[in-house]
């Protein structure tokens, strides 16, 4: 199983960034690599609340780990530390056995220069997501959450 951290510093206060964690509105809107879109099924934000979130490849010529072109995961929230966690379970709806699996993704929020950092570990990879595709991702999700907090 692998592992990815990456940080990145947001000028909006934690409380903002916190909110965007939560709502599905703006998962819909950052929590996407670029080339996809999203839509979010179902999202109950609170600790046990579950999730249910897909990924639409913009490429017809892309693969999705569900369907054709589409990647969709389900999980819960297994805490929230208000202004300042939010860990979730999760996993791919998908058939292939190299996909299959529990991740947990632990986002932290931290004061930092006037902003906040934040920390997004994602551990537990599949062996069939490569851990560089997977930083690749976050990292564009991260900027797009910093322009969206950013901009409120």
């Amino acid at each position: 199983m692998g592992s990815t951290r990456i940080r990145r510093h947001v000028n909006a206060p934690r409380a903002r960034v916190y909110r965007a964690l939560l709502d599905p509105r703006a998962i819909a809107a950052w929590k996407v690599p670029d080339g996809m879109t999203s839509h979010v099924h179902a999202f109950d934000a609170r600790e046990g609340g579950t999730f249910r979130v897909s990924l639409t490849y913009d490429a017809p010529t892309a693969t999705g780990k569900t369907t054709a072109h589409t990647d969709t995961y389900h999980g819960h929230f297994a805490k929230l530390v208000p202004d300042e966690q939010v860990v979730e379970v999760t996993e791919f709806e998908t058939e292939d056995p190299t996909l299959r699996g529990e991740m947990t993704i632990t986002v932290t929020l931290v004061d930092a220069d006037g902003g906040t950092d934040v920390l997004a570990v994602h551990d537990g990879l599949p062996s069939g997501v490569p851990p560089a595709d997977n930083e690749e991702g976050w990292r564009m999700s991260l900027a797009k959450l910093a322009a969206f907090v950013e901009a409120a």
